[in-house]
Formats: structure tokens, C-alpha cells, sequence
């Protein structure tokens, strides 16, 4: 019974939060990286005060994890030309815009910590695989059009 009542305390936290917060993100991977930036990356741990103040720390905990799982897995289900206009209209919402950007998360690898913790292995290969081709192509788009070729 007591797992009946987590679930359903789960299933309320979950339909909130996408409800309130993930329904005013514009793509994909906005909402990825939104989900990554409330996990502390020293504890794996997810903060969210709203969720927080009106629920339990463990049923928000679980809540938003599984949030980041899904929306991890359904970027990876969409086709890569999907993947590719996703992230680069997110990539064109930062500051220094996508050229820029693509060139420094390739270095960096910034993208792994897009990576949500529970996420299998081979999920994880899959995604880096992905992202790291489509920052090359983004990246080598740019360089073309600053070169005038």
C-alpha cells in the first residue's frame, strides 16, 4: 500500500512540474539542459524549492529524475535531423550564439552533463555520439559561412 501512495504522490509531483515548468520550455533540449541545472552534480541530487515547498523531498527527488530520464530517451528517439534542428535552436538561444557555442561545448564536452545519472551505458554512448557529430556539423557550418565558402 505504501508503495500505491509513492506512486501516486509521484504521478502528482510529475504532472506539476511538467504542467507549470517544462510546459513553457520550447524545445527539447532546453528542457534537458533545464532538468541537468537542478541536479547537483557532487550528489546526483535533484533541488527544485517550489516542488519542495508544497511536497516531500524523496517523492520530488524521484519525480524529477525520472522527468530528466524521459526526456533524455525521447530526444533519442526522435530521427538526428530532429536532434539536429532541437539542439541547434537551443544553441542559438545562448548568449554568444550557436557557432560559438558548439565550439566550446565540443571541447569542453559540456554535453555530458546533460547526461542523466541512470541512464544505461549504451544510452549514454548513443547520446555523446549523437550530440558530438551534430556540434561538428554546426561548428563546421559556421566556420563555411565565416570563411565565405
Amino acid at each position: 500500500m505504501e508503495t500505491l501512495t509513492q506512486l501516486q504522490q509521484n504521478r502528482r509531483v510529475i504532472q506539476d512540474f511538467t504542467s507549470t515548468t517544462l510546459a513553457v520550455i520550447p524545445s527539447a533540449f532546453a528542457r534537458l539542459a533545464y532538468m541537468a541545472s537542478l541536479r547537483d552534480l557532487s550528489s546526483g541530487r535533484y533541488e527544485h524549492d517550489g516542488l519542495m515547498a508544497v511536497y516531500q523531498r524523496e517523492p520530488v527527488q524521484q519525480a524529477l529524475q525520472q522527468c530528466h530520464e524521459e526526456i533524455f530517451e525521447r530526444i533519442l528517439e526522435s530521427s538526428l535531423q530532429e536532434q539536429e534542428q532541437d539542439l541547434r535552436a537551443y544553441l542559438e538561444t545562448m548568449e554568444l550564439g550557436a557557432a560559438v557555442t558548439a565550439a566550446h561545448w565540443r571541447k569542453l564536452e559540456a554535453y555530458r552533463t546533460l547526461l542523466p545519472l541512470e541512464a544505461p551505458g549504451y544510452l549514454k554512448e548513443l547520446f555523446c555520439s549523437n550530440i558530438r557529430a551534430l556540434l561538428e556539423m554546426i561548428d563546421s557550418e559556421c566556420c563555411k559561412a565565416r570563411s565565405g565558402g
